[in-house]
């Protein structure tokens, strides 16, 4: 299931996304990875969550190579069950046109591996345009 938080910068979509994710850390059998632009979210993720800074792969510039990323952490680790993506139109150049490009891999590596995905998007419904809604579910 891919599941997305969207809305406007400084909507509260980090903090939601925080609180998931600990929350999530506490039920989940399995591991939760949340990967975000930058180091500043670190102390305020549970110490079990995986925490990945995209600053420190500044040559994943697309999303071919985002996906790839993706598939790399899932081959290191057979037993996620939770991806947080923290503003993912701060990670690998991702913007509103490959988008629905984006979200389709996500819900296709979410079906195949049994993996949830929860993503901040900054930017409002209707601005998404082109994005297939369908197999997702929008909490807010």
């Amino acid at each position: 299931m891919v599941k997305l938080l969207v809305g406007h910068k400084g909507s509260g979509k980090t903090k939601n996304m925080i609180d998931f994710a600990n929350r999530d850390a506490e039920e989940c059998k399995g591991s939760v990875v949340f990967i975000n632009k930058n180091s500043r979210l670190i102390y305020d993720l549970d110490h079990r969550i995986r925490v990945i800074c995209m600053e420190d792969f500044v040559h994943i510039t697309n999303v071919s190579e985002y996906i790839g990323f993706i598939f790399g952490i899932i081959s290191s680790n057979s037993d996620i069950e939770k991806f947080y993506l923290d503003g993912i139109m701060k990670h690998a150049d991702i913007s509103l046109e490959v988008l629905p490009e984006f979200i389709e891999k996500i819900k296709v590596i979410s079906k195949d591996y049994g993996i949830d995905f929860v993503v901040s998007v900054s930017a409002e419904l209707e601005e998404m345009i082109g994005v297939n809604f369908d197999e997702c579910e929008v909490l807010n």
